[in-house]
C-alpha cells in the first residue's frame, strides 16, 4: 500500500521548449481533476442527513434526534482526527492514488448502507459505518492542497484557492437532487445512500485520470521557478520532503497564529454544518417544507456559496489588502446575523426562509475558504496538506461534531430556540476569535519588518 501511495519520482528535466506549453496544458487539466473529485467527497460525507427524516419519523425508525446527531458526529469526529492524519501522510503520498482511493472507499460504505437494511438497524452500527466513512474522508482536502501549492505559485494562489474551494458546494449541493430522482425512480429513502455512492466512483476514475503528482515528476521545474516568483524565505529546502516529524515540529506545534485560526475554524464549521445538517429536518417539521421544497432548499444552501466562496476571495484580494481575518470577521458577523433571522422567520412565510439559507450559504463559505487558504500561507510548501489538516482537525472535532450530537440533543430537550441559540453562540464567538487572529497577524508582521530592518 505504501509504494502504491509513495510519491511519484522525479524525472529528467525537458527541453526548454516544452516546459511553457506543458506546464499551461497539465495545470489546467490537474485542476479539473482536484476541483471534480473533491466534489465528489461531498457527494459521500453528508448525504446521510437526508435521511434523517425517514430515520425519525416512526415508520422507517423510530430514533432520536439526539441519536441521530450523535450518529451523524461519527462522521465528523473521525474526519477531523483523520483529516490531520492524512494531512501528514499525503506530504509525502502521491496525491493521484490518494485522492481517488479516499473517495472510492468513503462511496464503498455508502454503497452499503443503502443496499444493506442491517446497516441502520442500531445507533451503533450507523455510527461505526460513519466513522469509517469519515476517516477515508481525510483523504480529500489534503491530496489538494499539496496539489496546489506544487502547480501555482504564491501570486496566483488566492485565487485559484478560491474557485478551487466552490467544489465544496458544487458536490455538497448534488445529493439532494440525486436523492429526488432516486425517489422518483425507486421510491426508497435509502437512495439518499447509494446515488450519491455510484457517482461519486465514477469522478474517482475522472480524477486518477487527469491528476498528477509535482511539475518534478513530469520533467518540469518547480512553480517559484516557472512563475519567477519565490517567496520570501523561500530555498532548495523547500523541495526537500519533510517526515511528519518534522513537519509538526517546525511548522505546527510553535505556529501561534496557525492555533489561532484553528480555534476560529471550531465556531465557522459549527455554523456552516449546524444549519446543514439540520435544515432538512428544522424545515420539514417547523416550517412545514415538503421533500421536493427541503431538498431545493438545501441545494440552492450549497449553490450560493459559489459567488459568496469567490466575493470572498476578490474581498480579501482587493477591499481588505490581503487581510484574511478583517474579511472572515465580516462575512461571519453578516452569517450570524442571517441565521437568527431564519430562526425567527414565521412559518407561514416559506419565501423568507429559503431566502435565508440561501444567504447564509452566500456568507458561510467564504470564512471556511479563508481559513484553509490562510493555513497554506502559514507554513512551508512541503507541509501544506498537514496545516490544513491542523484547522480541520478543530473544525471537524470542535465545530461539526458539536454541530451535530451538541445541537441535536440540544433540540431534544430545548427545542429549535435551544439549537439556534447555539449556533448563533458559535457565530459571534467565530467574530471575535477572527479579531483576535487579525490583531495577532498585524502584531506578527510589525515583527518581522523590524527584524527586516
Amino acid at each position: 500500500m505504501l509504494s502504491i501511495l509513495a510519491p511519484a519520482p522525479h524525472r529528467e528535466r525537458l527541453p526548454e521548449n516544452d516546459i511553457d506549453p506543458l506546464y499551461k496544458r497539465l495545470r489546467w487539466q490537474i485542476f479539473i481533476g482536484i476541483f471534480f473529485g473533491y466534489a465528489a467527497y461531498y457527494l459521500v460525507r453528508k448525504n446521510f442527513a437526508l435521511a434523517i427524516p425517514y430515520l425519525t419519523d416512526g415508520t422507517n425508525g423510530d430514533y432520536t434526534k439526539g441519536q441521530m446527531g450523535l450518529v451523524l458526529s461519527a462522521i465528523s469526529l473521525a474526519y477531523g482526527v483523520s483529516k490531520f492524519v492524512m494531512g501528514l501522510i499525503s506530504d509525502r503520498s502521491n496525491p493521484r492514488v490518494f485522492l481517488p482511493l479516499g473517495l472510492i472507499l468513503s462511496a464503498a460504505v455508502m454503497l452499503f448502507m443503502g443496499f444493506v437494511e442491517w446497516s441502520t438497524s442500531s445507533v451503533l452500527i450507523m455510527f461505526v459505518l460513519l466513522f469509517v466513512c469519515g476517516w477515508f474522508q481525510g483523504m480529500g482536502w489534503p491530496p489538494s492542497g499539496r496539489t496546489m501549492v506544487h502547480w501555482w505559485s504564491q501570486r496566483e494562489r488566492g485565487r485559484i484557492v478560491s474557485v478551487w474551494n466552490t467544489a465544496h458546494n458544487v458536490g455538497g449541493g448534488l445529493p439532494p437532487l440525486l436523492f429526488l430522482l432516486g425517489m422518483a425512480w425507486f421510491h426508497d429513502w435509502r437512495s439518499a445512500f447509494y446515488m450519491p455512492a455510484f457517482l461519486a466512483i465514477v469522478v474517482a476514475v475522472i480524477a486518477y485520470i487527469l491528476m498528477r503528482d509535482t511539475p518534478q515528476s513530469v520533467g518540469l521545474p518547480p512553480i517559484e521557478e516557472y512563475k519567477n516568483d519565490y517567496p520570501k524565505d523561500y530555498s532548495a529546502e523547500d523541495e526537500v520532503e519533510l517526515t511528519a516529524k518534522e513537519i509538526f515540529r517546525k511548522y505546527i506545534l510553535p505556529n501561534k497564529l496557525l492555533w489561532y485560526i484553528a480555534f476560529a475554524n471550531v465556531f465557522v464549521y459549527l455554523l456552516r454544518y449546524g444549519v446543514l445538517d439540520w435544515s432538512p429536518t428544522y424545515l420539514k417539521e417547523v416550517k412545514h417544507f415538503t421533500l421536493d421544497k427541503s431538498s431545493w432548499a438545501y441545494f440552492l444552501y450549497e449553490y450560493a456559496g459559489i459567488p459568496g466562496t469567490l466575493l470572498a476571495g476578490w474581498m480579501s484580494d482587493k477591499v481588505f489588502r490581503g487581510n484574511r481575518g478583517a474579511t472572515g470577521v465580516f462575512f461571519m458577523g453578516l452569517v450570524t446575523i442571517a441565521t437568527a433571522v431564519f430562526w425567527m422567520a414565521p412559518a407561514d412565510m416559506p419565501g423568507v426562509s429559503m431566502a435565508c439559507m440561501i444567504v447564509i450559504g452566500f456568507l458561510i463559505y467564504g470564512p471556511v475558504m479563508l481559513i484553509g487558504l490562510h493555513a497554506l500561507e502559514l507554513v512551508s510548501k512541503k507541509a501544506a496538506g498537514s496545516a490544513a489538516g491542523f484547522t480541520g482537525l478543530f473544525g471537524y472535532l470542535g465545530g461539526s461534531v458539536a454541530a451535530s450530537a451538541v445541537v441535536g440533543y440540544t433540540v431534544d430537550h430545548f427545542g429549535w430556540n435551544g439549537g439556534f441559540a447555539i449556533l448563533i453562540g458559535g457565530g459571534v464567538g467565530a467574530v471575535l476569535l477572527l479579531i483576535l487572529t487579525m490583531v495577532s497577524e498585524k502584531k506578527h508582521k510589525r515583527e518581522l519588518e523590524l527584524v527586516d530592518a
